[in-house]
């Protein structure tokens, strides 16, 4: 990957396209729609309050949310750019039931994209940082042919790209395509994405941990044993571990990927309907996982590494443990000690 500061993410495209004999530039246009609508959804996100896109739209999603306004128009947003490319020959969205199909005046692509159109919607009102993160596969059935569950559920190891964008005070994109993590902060006087976080690689270890401490009463024994430990001063290795948790994932996931740290979002009890965790796998957890390893770091259900997860259905949630290798590497430790649930 390219190293140079300030190149722009069009140009980062062309010179990494170039490096892949036979390349016929299908995924360089994929990627290009995906910073389109991601500079759209940055030009609503920054007008939110001063036009009616702020609040809920009265509508619930697959999930059971409740839908936001500007759920809504990213979402819409993001079908409708990756449709035009022709690029693509199926989406799959954190906010709709089904599959996506691709409308039939467009071509039929290549591709699959999952992806959570604005992920901590829930902290709109609040101006809290928010995001989209995005899933890329290539297809495995005949060109010409309809897109199949085969296609569409694919384990996160098969993933040929995958990113997030942060819409905050800056609006930064980061991504992978297989060799490295690479971030593009967006230069709102040019209106391009410019190269500021080449080469991105976590920490080993880091001081930070992540984690709704709102459910401790319903997590497994493991791991209150571990936030305990940690909380207590652990420091065998001289660390001292800070809590830092927004509640908004792509921000949480992106300070501890460039501090170091451990996200969790593990199975609990809150909701005996959702033992198995809150988190997507395809949207959520799948790329932001393809993103850790690539940038040096782990991530694990506690037990299996979610790469190697075989998906059965869209929706599908699992737990998340996620950052720092020695980091994630000590929560499974705790977790191999001791798997009891708390008594009700």
């Amino acid at each position: 990957m390219s190293e140079q500061v300030g190149i722009t993410i069009s140009n980062h495209f062309l010179q990494n396209q170039q490096l892949s004999p036979g390349a016929t530039g299908s995924f360089t246009r994929l990627l290009q729609a995906l910073v389109l609508a991601c500079k759209i959804i940055q030009r609503d996100v920054g007008k939110a309050g001063l036009v009616d896109v702020l609040g809920r739209s009265g509508a619930i999603n697959i999930q059971g949310e409740e839908v936001q306004k500007l759920d809504e128009l990213a979402n819409t947003t993001i079908k409708r750019r990756l449709s035009a490319s022709g690029e693509v020959c199926a989406l799959a969205s954190e906010e709709e039931a089904d599959v996506i199909e691709i409308p039939r005046q467009y071509p039929q692509g290549n591709y699959i994209v999952h992806f959570d159109p604005l992920d901590g919607s829930s902290n709109i009102d609040a101006n809290v940082s928010i995001g989209t993160i995005f899933s890329i596969y290539r297809r495995l059935s005949p060109p010409d042919s309809e897109s199949t569950n085969q296609d569409v559920l694919q384990p996160g190891i098969k993933q040929v790209g995958a990113g997030y964008i942060i819409y905050g005070s800056s609006c930064i994109l980061v991504f992978s395509t297989g060799q490295g993590v690479n971030g593009f902060t967006l230069d709102p006087s040019i209106g391009e994405f410019l190269l500021s976080h080449p080469n991105i690689k976590t920490p080993r270890r880091g001081k930070i941990y992540s984690i709704n401490e709102g459910n401790y009463t319903y997590w497994d024994e493991g791991t209150r044993n571990y936030i305990n430990y940690i909380k207590e001063g652990y420091s065998e290795h001289g660390v001292h571990y800070t809590s830092r948790y927004i509640g908004s994932i792509v921000a949480d996931f992106h300070r501890n990927l460039l501090y170091g740290g451990i996200f969790l979002y593990p199975a609990d009890l809150k909701d005996p309907l959702k033992p198995q965790g809150k988190l997507r796998l395809m949207c959520e957890a799948n790329p932001l996982a393809y993103i850790i390893e690539q940038a040096g770091g782990v991530a694990s259900t506690g037990t299996e590494r979610i790469l190697d997860i075989e998906p059965t259905y869209i929706h599908q949630r699992v737990p998340l443990i996620i950052g720092s290798p020695d980091d994630v590497a000590l929560y499974q430790e705790f977790l191999r000690r001791e798997r009891t649930w708390p008594q009700a």
